[in-house]
């Protein structure tokens, strides 16, 4: 990832934009923070916020014609927020108003002439950033228009208190002043009653009179609607001159010949750009959302009820303390945050999806010191329900797995991270069970059927019944058959970023593929039908559930039994609608009523075996499982091996769609049959490999490796605790073995015991044991994911 894809994955993310009302307030008051604020009763502090945007707050918190409220995504479930309330409120709890500090004095100057609320918008931002500002009213009191509202509405006393910040600033007011002398002067400076200015601004409202200078051969002031400069280099002019449309402040009863607010926007636009001409820079680059402008937020009101606008009991329509701090906390605080909402794994580290890139980026670049955002990389299953649910399609899979190759690629990826999963894949892809054959009887296959590796070490026997099940429903040419082929995909070493592993992996399995005709590909696990999908998508591939589905076959009639299941679908079927459908019509044709999650299908969640997050984070993994299986009250069904036995592993009732067609009777038991131990599962895998090669093709069962031949005394604790540390009964088997061999092992003078280890890879097994009669009696194990150095490796 360079900074440019960087940049593009950022922008992807929609969550620091700002929300409706904030877009679309001319001058962007923080009305999300201001309602966060007066939520908590924080009067004080919402204030603040008020006024960071806000020149002069208590004339606009009288004033403004809140169209933000044409926005707000309360409006159609309860009410616009009822803003410029709140920000009365503010004015009244929140303390005295602290004046910003201006910043350190320049010696160019400024004149404003006209000092309606435009005008004095540029004054308040130009002064404030240090400029000499003089401005010329020829009414005995600034304020413009807003001087005509009744006093019992806007105080003078209000616009008073505001307008003393222009005095903090060093703003020199003169009113009752006309413009007498307007000289333009060669060195681009403007001579306005005997001073010289360097810059100009013009805001002397509709019945105005323009200086002579300015005035055009159709007396119409023309103006650049960008940056609101005139024809004249320097001299600016905004406010109800240029345009302005009536608003009515509706509970006060007060007309306007235009909006307040909009002023105070076109006053801050000029200010800007004039504060640009003196700095000698583009007046035009970079001025993306000034003003009101359509914001990419996207703020899902479908998950927020409606509630109503509290209005305030006193007749003169201000908010008691209490009443305010309700209607704040009807602000459905606007953000997408959709992906994190629905995902435990964006949930765990805090944040969000723009961040999340920034730290991944950050890591990625460390040359030396700690990397400390492995594990959340690490800990992502790939799923890709991001993607799906975020509006701007942004896959933090796809980022994932591009750092953790790149991890891979650097020498940079710990070796314990996904460990045990390619332990795992390398168990399923050595003689100890893969395999390819033929139908027995057959020279040639029509189909070769792939169950997977994790179905084989789950439910070994579903998998014989239902090779003998396919075999005796499948039409063929004479000499064809179904065939068989035992392995892993290699979806561990893909998910692992182990680019050369994965290429390897899938490599040896085509080959042999090809050696038998390359026949239709049979996939009953869903993550072994992504990846052949995804990486060969000229194969002839059929997913086995869609397969029986077409079957003319009779399935057991559950309808009796009046059973309703939730049926998870696995996060790699989200896109295939085909064998979504047809998993449902299996299910249905036995007479088993489906009820659907809150997210399912192309919504669905992963159980937390995709992208090895089950060995990479295992306390996240137990997270990703709780949230999933707690959304229903029934029992589950799915179809998919991983998600049946780590659902069924934290006790929800859960039951595998091979469970319906082969244990109808016995469903009750089947729901809440414990899932095989990590030791079980090769055990599982190898055993079926030997009795399919004896029984179906008769042939001899391997011979057993010299560590098979330990036998292990082993308590249930001591096994619960293996479990736990995932470590294989042939792990500790390989210690024994090797420790009894090259005697390498310490004894405990007091309770005679052995201590001994062995490193087959990267990392090193502990085994504390003692032999006994008939093997070796065991008492603890533990391992490191480290090596020690020096050792001989085997």
């Amino acid at each position: 990832m360079d900074q440019d894809e960087l940049r593009a994955l950022e922008d992807q993310c929609i969550q620091e934009h700002a929300p409706e009302c904030t877009a679309t307030c001319p001058i962007h008051v923080d009305a999300r923070g201001i309602c966060i604020e007066i939520a908590k009763g924080d009067f004080a502090t919402g204030l603040k916020i008020f006024r960071k945007t806000a020149p002069f707050p208590g004339i606009l918190s009288q004033l403004c014609d809140q169209p933000c409220q044409t926005t707000c995504l309360r409006k159609d479930i309860g009410g616009a927020i009822e803003l410029r309330k709140l920000e009365q409120a503010l004015m009244n709890f929140g303390g005295a108003v602290e004046h910003p500090r201006p910043l350190p004095a320049k010696p160019r100057n400024v004149a404003v002439i006209g000092a309606g609320m435009s005008g004095l918008t540029v004054a308040y931002d130009l002064a404030k950033k240090g400029y000499q500002v003089v401005i010329f009213e020829k009414e005995p009191v600034p304020g413009g228009i807003i001087n005509e509202v009744p006093e019992d509405f806007l105080s003078q006393k209000t616009i008073s208190d505001d307008l003393q910040v222009l005095s903090t600033f060093k703003v020199d007011l003169r009113c009752s002043t006309e413009i007498e002398d307007f000289n333009l002067i060669d060195n681009h400076q403007f001579e306005i009653n005997g001073d010289l200015f360097d810059t100009v601004f013009v805001g002397i409202g509709k019945n105005g009179v323009l200086p002579q200078p300015l005035i055009s051969d159709d007396d119409v002031l023309s103006v650049d609607p960008r940056t609101f400069e005139t024809k004249i280099p320097g001299v600016f002019a905004a406010g109800s001159m240029l345009a302005g449309t009536p608003v009515i402040i509706l509970d006060a009863k007060v007309e306007l010949p235009h909006s307040i607010i909009q002023s105070m926007a076109q006053g801050r636009k000029a200010a800007l750009s004039m504060d640009r001409y003196l700095q000698k820079v583009s007046l035009t680059a970079a001025r993306k959302n000034e003003g009101s402008y359509k914001t990419r937020l996207f703020t899902n009101i479908e998950r927020y009820e409606s509630q109503p606008v509290i209005f305030p009991e006193d007749p003169s329509g201000i908010y008691q303390n209490t009443e305010a701090i309700q209607e704040a906390q009807r602000c459905i605080q606007c953000e997408c945050m959709e992906c994190v909402k629905d995902c435990v794994f964006l949930q765990e580290y805090g944040s969000y999806p723009k961040r999340y890139l920034r730290e991944i980026y950050n890591n990625l670049s460390i040359v030396s010191g700690t990397r400390g955002k492995n594990q959340m990389i690490n800990s992502c299953s790939l799923c890709g329900l991001c993607a799906e649910i975020c509006p701007e399609d942004l896959n933090m899979a796809d980022v994932c797995l591009e750092a953790r190759r790149t991890m891979v690629t650097q020498k940079r990826m710990p070796p314990s991270a996904h460990d045990f999963a390619l332990q795992d894949m390398q168990f399923s892809n050595s003689d100890h069970f893969s395999m390819i054959r033929h139908q027995p009887g057959t020279t040639a296959s029509g189909v070769l059927f792939f169950p997977g590796c994790q179905l084989c070490a789950s439910s070994p026997e579903d998998v014989e019944t239902l090779y003998k099940l396919l075999i005796k429903n499948f039409q063929s040419k004479a000499g064809e058959g179904i065939g068989l082929a035992l392995g892993c995909c290699g979806a561990p070493a893909e998910w692992a970023g182990q680019e050369d592993l994965f290429q390897t992996t899938q490599k040896k399995f085509f080959e042999s593929y090809q050696s038998i005709g390359t026949p239709l590909l049979l996939v009953a696990c869903s993550s072994c039908f992504h990846i052949f999908k995804k990486y060969y998508p000229d194969l002839k591939l059929k997913s086995l559930w869609v397969y029986l589905d077409e079957l003319d076959m009779k399935l057991p009639d559950l309808s009796e039994k009046r059973m309703a299941l939730s049926i998870q679908d696995p996060c790699t079927t989200r896109y295939e609608r085909e064998i979504q459908d047809s998993v449902r019509q299996l299910i249905e044709k036995t007479g088993i009523q489906i009820e659907e999650l809150p997210l399912n299908r192309e919504h669905t969640e992963c159980c937390s075996y995709g992208g090895n997050m089950w060995v990479a984070n295992r306390d996240l993994a137990k997270k990703v499982v709780e949230r999933r299986i707690n959304q229903s009250s029934l029992d589950y069904i799915t179809y998919c091996a991983m998600c049946r036995d780590f659902f069924a592993k934290s006790g929800k009732g859960t039951l595998h769609l091979l469970d319906l067609l082969f244990h109808s009777d016995s469903l009750t038991e089947r729901k809440l049959k414990a899932a095989p131990d990590f030791s079980f599962r090769h055990e599982n895998r190898a055993r079926l490999k030997n009795k399919l090669k004896k029984t179906l093709w008769g042939e001899m069962i391997m011979e057993p490796e010299p560590y098979e031949k330990i036998k292990l005394i082993l308590t249930d604790d001591v096994r619960k605790r293996m479990e736990d540390r995932m470590i294989l009964v042939e792990d500790v088997q390989k210690v024994i073995e090797y420790a009894e061999r090259t005697h390498n092992k310490l004894q405990n003078s007091t309770s005679g015991n052995f201590l001994a280890h062995y490193c087959p890879a990267s990392v090193t097994y502990w085994v504390e044991y003692q032999p006994a009669e008939g093997g070796f009696e065991v008492f603890t194990a533990y391992c490191h994911r480290m090596t020690i150095e020096d050792e001989v490796k085997e």
